[in-house]
């Protein structure tokens, strides 16, 4: 589905034109990234004004809605970079969950654009401090994200990282050597 929604045609159908796989960019965010689908509409009607084009990102998800606001923000974060690039205002976007095959209307407040911001600013304090955070297994967020594979937090469930790791190595080889 996700692949489809990137790599499938760009097209231009009732004053519509999809873009899939388009790259983004927000140097007021420092963020940069690919939106699976941008809609550009012509003359149409939001739920904020009537603008003779108006653009409307969507996000495609494996999964349902979730519980906490990360979807929204991954989103809001593509708008944020279409609104700097294309000098528009983004009112809304839409997230399509895969499984239970629905559009999800998400409109960008100032309290998700809040949000946000601060995600982002959070994200380059943990880039700079250069520590890695562990990755810890909770199923109600990590069964429905498209990135367990890549993250596998099940992998050091029972260890405590390199350290314990390491220290492992030492006793078992104190204990070879008695």
């Amino acid at each position: 589905m996700h692949e489809r929604a990137h790599d499938g045609p760009d097209k231009t159908k009732a004053g519509v034109r999809v873009v899939r796989g388009l790259d983004v960019k927000s140097e007021a965010l420092g963020l940069s990234g690919q939106c699976d689908v941008v809609e550009f509409h012509q003359q149409v009607e939001t739920h904020f004004a009537t603008s003779d084009l108006s653009v409307l990102p969507i996000d495609y998800k494996r999964g349902k809605p979730k519980a906490h606001r990360a979807d929204e923000v991954q989103l809001c974060a593509q708008a944020l970079c279409l609104e700097e690039m294309l000098g528009e205002s983004i009112p809304e976007g839409r997230l399509f969950y895969g499984q239970t095959r629905r559009r999800m209307d998400v409109i960008f407040d100032e309290e998700l654009r809040a949000l946000t911001a601060e995600s982002a600013r959070w994200l380059h304090e943990l880039i700079d401090s250069r520590e890695t955070p562990p990755a810890v297994y909770e199923a109600r967020n990590c069964d429905a994200c498209s990135l367990i594979e890549l993250c596998r937090p099940n992998a050091m469930r029972f260890q405590k990282g390199v350290a314990a790791w390491f220290e492992r190595q030492l006793i078992s080889n104190e204990k070879a050597t008695v």
